[in-house]
């Protein structure tokens, strides 16, 4: 029970920090937030994906995880509390990035210690169970974080965005603490020469294992096509991301406010159609599943942005976006099972982390260039060309493997 109302207060602050930040932005553009200013900002809270993701979970696995998730809690709150009371009102906003790329370094320790904590605090019996309710508790707290986050930032402005999400993090370590048994933090000159010793001792062994999942995901066709889909999803998703955001601050004239309102319903939809997936998706063949997901979110996205730009509707671009995200949830949820059917047990570890790294990079290029185009072309037609990829793509892998092509033998593993 501690260990979810830590996950649900985290989790919560983590949305009142992404509303903030875009905030932060807006206020510094006096309102009118470019995109590329945007992505550059947000650039850093991915770039740690690739610095620290590939060694954390190595190192997670020798450390103690709820000393690991208090520690990361609340050096983040330190953090996130540097922002408006030191660096705020400064005319650079060097010092922000560079505060920003820290919380999300800790933030690439914090994730596989709270997933891997599991098995430690729960049965054997009820961890489905456990996993479940974190999968929900996550969604629950993105619905929150993101309605409370758009109207405090949207209403008071970003500082207090960065406050509340200090709070929490702060909250979140207190509750961590609190789990039994009790714990100490050995911060001694002896421990820290253990710790580094240890760094030292299996920093060859995780090289060796990221180009082992690296070397795994390019063998194997089936696994080598779901990363290909994941590229091409990440890179739309990181092209529109930025340019949705500036497209809708423009569009209603409010920094955060109906962004948060869109971003629930966005969510709410991903979370039904993911169930609507799971309820009757064996009854379809994977792959149309995820092809067609694809041509239904590609003809969404540019419908989106015709009637918004047309008739600049809150509940109208609230029902787009809920129906946005039921269309596109099942893509995930296949994607993923095909990762599980097709690799070898004792090698997924290492092919989620090494598809991880792929798909952040197709995401962080292309909002990178989405965000320079911004600057030259109306964000409208970034958003319409954007869609119109998603469905070409989409009929085009309806054509190839219209027969099930060459995997057909996956799908009859799947099905069986």
């Amino acid at each position: 029970m501690r260990f979810w109302w830590a996950q649900l207060i985290s989790q919560f602050g983590d949305r009142l920090n992404q509303m903030a930040l875009i905030g932060l932005i807006a206020e510094r553009a006096n309102g009118a937030t470019s995109a590329y200013s945007l992505a550059k900002l947000l650039s850093f809270t991915i770039i740690p994906v690739f610095i620290v993701g590939p060694i954390a979970g190595v190192y997670i696995d020798r450390w103690d995880k709820r000393k690991t998730l208090f520690v990361c809690d609340l050096l983040r709150g330190f953090l996130v509390l540097a922002i408006p009371f030191i660096f705020f009102h400064k005319p650079s906003i060097i010092e922000i990035y560079i505060v920003v790329f820290l919380i999300f370094c800790f933030s690439r320790f914090y994730v596989p210690a709270k997933m891997s904590i599991v098995p430690e605090i729960v049965p054997a019996e009820n961890i489905m169970m456990a996993n479940s309710l974190l999968t929900t508790t996550g969604m629950l707290a993105f619905v929150m974080g993101c309605a409370f986050g758009g109207f405090l930032v949207d209403k008071v402005g970003a500082k207090a965005g960065f406050i509340g999400d200090a709070i929490t993090y702060l909250v979140s370590a207190l509750i961590i603490m609190s789990m039994k048994p009790k714990f100490n933090i050995d911060i001694s000159k002896v421990k820290i020469i253990e710790k580094g010793k240890e760094i030292l001792e299996i920093e060859k062994s995780f090289f060796a294992e990221i180009k082992e999942g690296f070397l795994y995901l390019i063998s194997q066709r089936q696994i080598r096509f779901v990363m290909n889909m994941f590229f091409i999803l990440l890179s739309a998703a990181g092209a529109i991301y930025v340019v949705i955001i500036v497209f809708i601050q423009r569009a209603f004239n409010t920094v955060t406010r109906d962004l948060g309102v869109l971003a629930v319903l966005l969510g709410a939809g991903l979370f039904l159609g993911a169930l609507m997936y799971g309820r009757w998706g064996k009854k379809v063949l994977w792959s149309r599943t995820i092809f067609f997901s694809l041509i239904a979110g590609g003809l969404m996205v540019i419908i989106f942005a015709t009637v918004v730009q047309r008739y600049p509707s809150v509940a109208l671009a609230g029902a787009l976006a809920f129906l946005l995200g039921v269309v596109i949830g099942p893509i995930f949820i296949a994607s993923n099972t095909i990762i599980h059917v097709a690799s070898d047990a004792k090698m997924q570890g290492k092919v989620f982390s090494a598809l991880e790294i792929v798909i952040h990079f197709a995401f962080l290029v292309s909002m990178l260039l989405s965000s320079w185009l911004a600057e030259r072309v109306d964000v409208f037609w970034i958003l319409v060309s954007v869609g119109a990829i998603f469905t070409i793509v989409g009929i085009a892998g309806i054509v190839r493997y219209r027969h099930g092509g060459d995997l057909a033998f996956l799908t009859e593993k799947m099905h069986s």
